[in-house]
């Protein structure tokens, strides 16, 4: 008869271990206040705690069961409250950076449109080859245009490597390639190193691409060429930057290049940067496109200039009407007549041969040739109609 007696005053005593609604606030202020200590000294506090909470209790099951069912309950009532407010503290920051309601931005982000042009170079630092990856799946039949790597050029001192490794293009070769065909601009910015065997590999598989830009390029840049001729038919566009000026490239050894300007029928700019090209080259190159407007051969340091001499003949039907060759340092001495003037001890470069004969051909072209001297300024070279200054 004495054993309803204790039941009911065990529960009552263990209840006193738990304080009333009204005491909640100093609990839950004295909980938020808890010393920063690891996270096992936090655990052993705790379970001392319920230890001491389930003692109390020892001569009855049913109590133990109530009070740890009750500390589970707490327990999932903090994280829930603690959930709401870091969603409330994610709402406030995104409502001041993003302009659209919660039900529009949901609905964007399950939209193929939101991802046709693919632009990760401002978060470089954290677009990995996963990121990369979701987002061309993401993007599916209506990827458009892909841009990655730092815009920044890198002088190979850059002590973050690149988070993209040789198959971060990968994606854009599943299903027979059918997401490469979809794409029309690449552009990557200082990414090294890159697997070009494997770039070159899904390269083959963007028939429909028109638009090309590879900075910080190292590579055997031939081979690409090669690949873009047969497979890439349709480029409009073409922007190479090599990292180092590589091996001088001459008629015969830049033959895949002549090749691929002969065979690109739509290619109107072509961008060569730091390429170690031969006047013979740099002519050639002007001569073999029927639809080229635009030949930048800047930061080349083996052209002289003596190609522009027979230029203006041997391309007076061609549609070439900007050449650009900034930093060219050889083409000092060849594109004035006297080498050098000297006025109040600056020397300047007068535009005469072969410069002139060239204006004689074609007054519609314009040429641009800067090139820094006594440390910090530059002259600009100006022989053609409608000369842009730089």
């Amino acid at each position: 008869m004495d054993s309803p007696t204790t039941t009911t005053q065990k529960p009552s005593s263990v209840s006193t271990t738990v304080p009333g609604f009204n005491h909640s606030h100093v609990i839950f202020s004295s909980l938020l206040s808890f010393p920063n200590s690891s996270p096992f000294s936090i655990a052993s506090s705790f379970d001392r705690e319920l230890d001491k909470a389930l003692a109390s209790a020892s001569g009855d099951v049913s109590a133990q069961d109530s009070l740890l069912d009750r500390t589970l309950q707490l327990a999932s009532l903090l994280l829930d409250s603690t959930k709401r407010c870091f969603r409330k503290r994610a709402s406030a920051h995104n409502s001041s950076s993003w302009f659209l309601p919660p039900d529009l931005t949901i609905k964007c982000a399950m939209d193929r449109l939101c991802y046709t042009h693919i632009d990760l170079t401002t978060a470089a630092r954290k677009a990995d080859s996963g990121v990369v990856c979701i987002m061309i799946h993401r993007a599916g039949k209506e990827l458009r245009s892909l841009k990655l790597g730092r815009v920044a050029r890198s002088d190979g001192s850059d002590p973050t490597p690149s988070l993209l490794n040789g198959s971060f293009l990968s994606p854009l070769s599943y299903n027979h390639g059918f997401l490469g065909s979809r794409l029309r601009s690449l552009r990557l910015y200082n990414i090294r190193p890159i697997n070009y065997t494997s770039f070159t590999e899904v390269l083959s598989l963007c028939s429909n691409l028109t638009d090309l830009r590879i900075t910080g390029l190292n590579c055997p840049v031939m081979l690409l060429f090669k690949t873009l001729r047969e497979k890439c038919r349709l480029i409009e566009n073409l922007c190479l930057e090599a990292y180092q000026a590589s091996g001088t490239v001459d008629a015969k050894t830049g033959s895949p290049l002549i090749e691929f300007v002969t065979n690109s029928y739509n290619l109107t700019s072509l961008t060569l940067i730091s390429f170690r090209l031969t006047d013979g080259l740099a002519l050639n190159l002007a001569e073999s496109s029927s639809k080229l407007k635009y030949l930048n051969l800047s930061r080349s340091p083996t052209l002289n200039g003596r190609f522009l001499r027979d230029l203006g003949h041997s391309c007076k039907e061609s549609s070439l009407k900007t050449l650009i060759m900034r930093n060219c340092y050889n083409l000092q001495e060849d594109v004035s007549s006297n080498n050098e003037l000297l006025t109040n001890g600056v020397r300047f470069y007068k535009p005469e041969l072969p410069l002139k004969k060239l204006k004689e051909e074609r007054s519609d072209v314009t040429f641009v040739a800067d090139f820094p001297y006594s440390g910090q300024e530059s002259v600009t070279v100006s022989a053609m109609k409608g000369m842009k200054k730089s």
